[in-house]
C-alpha cells in the first residue's frame, strides 16, 4: 500500500513511499547470512565508468540463495525483510535441518508459510520452486535460471514475473516482461508466484535529498554543458544540440542504435524480439 505524506512542506506534498509495515516483519537482518558491502561510487582504478553514482546510506549486504538447491526439504519462513540493495522484500526461511537462508519473497507469501524446492512434481503453492517441465502452461513464476543449476537469472526485481508458455523437444517458451519470447532448457529450475513489493514503482521521490540517500548524484544535462564537455553543448540560451542524433558525452549514439551482436550464440533461442519503443 503507498503512502501520501501531508503537504507540509513543497517537498512532502510530492513525495510517497510503500508501507512496509503492514509487510514486513523484522527491521535487523539475520547477521550470519550479511556481509559488508564497499562501494566504489562508480569508478574503476580511481576513474568514474559509470556516472552519476556516489555517497549514499551505510548498506549491510544480505547473501541471497538464488540457486535453492536443498531439494525435498521443507522450509519455514520466519520474516520478511526488507533489502536496502534490491527493489524486492526477501523472505528468511528456515530447514527442518535447521539450515537458514534468505529468498527472493513472493507475492502473498507470509510468515509461517511452508514452502519446498524440488526436482520432482510437487503441489502449485506460492514459493515453491520445480523444473519447468513441471510447471503447467500459463503460470507466473520468477527467479528462472537460464543454465541448469547456475541460480536464478530472470524476473527477481520487484513485480516482475514470467509467463510459461509451450514446452517441446526439451525446451520451454516463456515470455519475457519486455515482451520478448525466447526457449530455455525445461530442466532450468523456477519459483511458482509474482516478485513481491508490487507497488516499488509507483512510489514519488520527492526530493532530491532522497535521491542522495540512493547512492545517486545528480544528472545534468548535455545541452545545459560547455562545448567541450558534451557533444551537445555550446550555444546562445536554449539552442537545438545542432547534430543528427542524439549523442554520449563521448560521442556515441544515444538513442535508437541496437547494441547486441548479431551473430551472438544465444540468439537462435530468442523467437520473437522485444517491442522497440
Amino acid at each position: 500500500m503507498i503512502k501520501i505524506y501531508k503537504p507540509t512542506t513543497s517537498t512532502r506534498r510530492k513525495m510517497s513511499v510503500v508501507e512496509y509495515k503492514k509487510v514486513l516483519t523484522t527491521k535487523k537482518p539475520f547477521k550470519k547470512l550479511t556481509t559488508g558491502k564497499k562501494s566504489n561510487a562508480g569508478r574503476a582504478n580511481g576513474k568514474v565508468s559509470v556516472r552519476h553514482k556516489g555517497g549514499g546510506h551505510k548498506r549491510k549486504l544480505r547473501i541471497v540463495d538464488f540457486k535453492q538447491n536443498r531439494f525435498d526439504i521443507p522450509a519455514k519462513v520466519e520474516t520478511i525483510e526488507y533489502d536496502p540493495n534490491r527493489s524486492a522484500f526477501l523472505a528468511l526461511i528456515c530447514y527442518e535441518d535447521g539450515k537458514h537462508s534468505y529468498i527472493l519473497s513472493p507475492d502473498n507469501l507470509k510468515v509461517g508459510d511452508k514452502i519446498m524446492a524440488s526436482q520432482k512434481k510437487i503441489s502449485f503453492k506460492i514459493g515453491n520452486r520445480m523444473p519447468l517441465k513441471n510447471i503447467r502452461v500459463g503460470t507466473m513464476i520468477h527467479n528462472i535460471e537460464m543454465i541448469p543449476g547456475k541460480g536464478g537469472q530472470l524476473a527477481k526485481s520487484a513485480g516482475s514475473y514470467i509467463t510459461l508458455g509451450a514446452k517441446e523437444k526439451g525446451f520451454a517458451q516463456i515470455t519475457l516482461p519486455s515482451s520478448e519470447i525466447r526457449i530455455i532448457p525445461e530442466d532450468c529450475l523456477a519459483t511458482i508466484g509474482q516478485v513481491s513489493n508490487l507497488e516499488h514503482s509507483a512510489q514519488r521521490i520527492g526530493k532530491a535529498g532522497r535521491k542522495r540517500w540512493l547512492g545517486i548524484r545528480p544528472t545534468v544535462r548535455g545541452t545545459a554543458m560547455a562545448p567541450n564537455a558534451h557533444p551537445h553543448g555550446g550555444g546562445e540560451g536554449r539552442t537545438t544540440t545542432g547534430l543528427k542524433y542524439p549523442k554520449t558525452p563521448w560521442g556515441k549514439c544515444a538513442y535508437g542504435k541496437k547494441t547486441r551482436k548479431k551473430n551472438k550464440r544465444s540468439n537462435k533461442y530468442i523467437i520473437k524480439g522485444r517491442k522497440r519503443r
